[in-house]
């Protein structure tokens, strides 16, 4: 279950932009590559935050999906199957663009203010 480890990593980061002050919702991107089962990864976010300023906080999970550019049409489309290939030609030449996310994207401590978001890109 690396969902546990996951979890951990989560109030880590979230613990330490935190600084003490309690957390009320922690906003994570995960792509379908990871692949995190989000019912698994809340209920690990529980334990793991229990007792800490992330205790009762919201673990909100936003699942991005696999996504590929072909190299052969230069098509971008959603991975619905592997193996991995453009879902126009059919090639199996394709980059993944999208889908290997995990992050941190937000963190809102219980004053109302939004802690930290991450640099745009």
């Amino acid at each position: 279950m690396h969902e546990l480890a996951i979890a951990d990593a989560i109030v880590t980061i979230a613990s330490r932009h935190a600084k003490g002050r309690p957390v009320s919702r922690v906003e994570t991107r995960v792509g379908h590559l990871r692949q995190v089962v989000p019912d698994s990864l809340r209920f690990a976010f529980e334990l793991i935050s229990a007792g800490t300023e992330l205790d009762g906080a919201e673990l909100v999970i936003v699942e991005v999906p696999a996504r590929v550019r072909c190299s052969a049409c230069a098509a971008e489309t959603v991975l619905e199957e592997f193996p991995a290939h453009c879902g126009e030609c059919g090639a199996l030449d394709v980059e993944v663009t999208a889908g290997e996310e995990l992050l941190v994207e937000s963190i809102d401590v219980e004053d109302g203010s939004r802690e930290w978001q991450p640099r745009a890109a």
